[in-house]
């Protein structure tokens, strides 16, 4: 029998925002103090009122030493009818040490059905969306606070902007996803001398690329899943994650990535060709990569390794079709994809169609 998933309630403006910091507790450090203005402001610019979960800001330290102010903080954000939608400061490390403290609990599942809401986030927030899958909510992949919101000269990329007004209602129920015609460099300074400066530009030479389709296929329609290569290979390849996978089995079984669209993207580490590869199989071997119906990968961060990463994907995928370069995750900039709804692939006009109505409650009952 085929899961249904929740679709949370679509945003208006003045609705306030959870922030969340359920990886890295970077946001709290002293140090980043500058940024959290820059965070504040440019939430409001959108039209969202901010909100900080208590523990949200407490820095590095006693969020890496205490998982359970993350996961209480979670919590509070779906358990607060205040609260609208909820987005990720920034990813990390270790959110899947979250699960002890989320899942035996009945209440923190119970209250995410009662009050589904937006959840946005990407990178190590990966294992944050196996979690929802698991309890069959539609999340929301693509963009962090900290990197697709916040800018060091105060305006966000017009793309990601464009990209966020997928949240809200409209009469055009079809929202169209198009190659950006510029890519932007990721930040080399995050100190406070960087206030002010712009990221350097280049022009897009590539666009979506096309890989595979050997049958010509006009156009995919399915369900998508996935999120960050490096963090899902990290569930096998860490011990400790791997256990708490075992006990808690957050990593979508076989089943679940049957028939759909597969999104990989890859982080700020940048895995060299060989380590790619090796990610890429060890995917294989859990039952990733059985039947899917197409895979879409992201431009890799200032295109290192792009074309050794088209090389291993033409190799790897043989016969299923890639669309390649697709602007999400650790690039800049970033589109937003809906997890475990319905999207469209034209790969004619090499654009991704997404479906409010199939992702959003659009009825206004907030």
């Amino acid at each position: 029998m085929k899961k249904e998933f929740i679709k949370p309630f679509f945003l208006q403006k003045g609705d306030n925002i959870a922030i969340v910091s359920l990886s890295s507790g970077l946001l709290g450090e002293e140090i980043f103090k500058w940024e959290l203005d820059l965070l504040i402001l440019q939430i409001k610019k959108l039209g969202f009122n901010p909100i900080f979960m208590p523990n949200s800001l407490k820095g590095i330290k006693f969020l890496d030493e205490h998982p359970e102010c993350r996961a209480s903080d979670l919590k509070e954000a779906f358990t607060n009818k205040n609260i609208k939608g909820i987005f990720c400061a920034i990813g990390g490390f270790d959110t899947i040490r979250l699960t002890k403290f989320l899942f035996e609990d009945n209440h923190f599942v119970n209250i995410v059905k009662e009050n589904p809401k937006i959840f946005l986030g990407f990178s190590d927030s990966t294992i944050n969306h196996f979690m929802f899958n698991k309890i069959g909510l539609i999340t929301f992949y693509g963009i962090n606070v900290l990197s697709g919101i916040v800018e060091f000269n105060k305006k966000i990329l017009s793309y990601n902007k464009r990209s966020l007004r997928l949240f809200l209602n409209n009469k055009k129920q079809n929202f169209i996803i198009k190659s950006s015609k510029y890519w932007f460099e990721e930040y080399s300074d995050y100190s406070i001398n960087s206030l002010g400066k712009k990221r350097v530009k280049h022009k897009e030479k590539y666009g979506y690329e096309i890989l595979n389709n050997s049958n010509n296929l006009k156009i995919i329609e399915g369900q998508i899943l996935g999120g960050c290569i490096d963090s899902m290979y990290e569930i096998f390849e860490n011990p400790l994650y791997r256990q708490i996978n075992e006990i808690y089995n957050i990593f979508p079984n076989a089943k679940e990535w049957e028939d759909k669209i597969i999104l990989l993207e890859t982080s700020e580490q940048k895995p060299n060709p060989e380590l790619f590869n090796k990610m890429l199989l060890k995917l294989k071997e859990n039952n990733v990569f059985i039947k899917p119906k197409c895979i879409i990968v992201g431009k890799p961060q200032n295109e290192v390794y792009y074309h050794e990463y088209k090389n291993i994907l033409t190799n790897f995928f043989k016969d299923i079709p890639v669309l390649y370069n697709f602007n999400i995750g650790h690039a800049h900039p970033k589109s937003i994809l809906p997890f475990n709804s319905k999207i469209k692939i034209n790969f004619k006009s090499k654009k991704v169609i997404l479906f409010r109505k199939e992702c959003l409650n659009l009825n206004n009952l907030k």
